[in-house]
């Protein structure tokens, strides 16, 4: 009995191996910055692009942060609006817990921040001289889409 314990152990150990879950990890990482206002077709082109690249790298198995940097912060609460053409879109990003940023500053700058939820102040970043800080993704191994 005693030589059955090692064996089925060993076993395991094996088969844990065999069977483990490849998706497990990431196959990657992407932080894509969202920096176009919200005032113009062309600034509404780059946000829809933004939540449609990080819908399929998410669905994809990518690990995906969306931050909102710039005169991007005013889609921050623009997109949570029902009748805003690409709140459905928006929604969806959120389904798959796609990570979001919000500039601190510049939603002070753009005049964003006082509009923005109780939940939305919680996505407010301002890392590096009150910005979302670059190189704390960076070193978590996104690479950096800007928009």
């Amino acid at each position: 009995m005693k030589h059955i314990l090692p064996m089925i152990l060993m076993c395991m150990i094996f088969c844990s191996g065999v069977f483990a879950d490849d998706d497990a990890e990431p196959k990657g990482r992407y932080a894509i910055i969202l920096q176009a206002g919200n005032e113009t077709n062309e600034g509404m082109a780059r946000a829809i692009h933004a939540l449609l690249y990080a819908r399929e790298l998410a669905e994809n198995g990518y690990e995906v942060v969306l931050i909102f940097d710039g005169a991007g912060t005013g889609w921050a609460n623009e997109l949570r609006k029902p009748d805003n053409p690409l709140h459905k879109h928006y929604l969806k990003v959120q389904e798959l817990a796609v990570t979001e940023e919000i500039c601190d500053y510049c939603s002070e700058q753009f005049k964003v921040k006082e509009f923005l939820s109780a939940e939305q102040r919680l996505l407010l970043s301002g890392n590096y001289e009150g910005h979302p800080s670059l190189v704390k993704w960076i070193d978590r191994g996104y690479q950096i889409i800007s928009l």
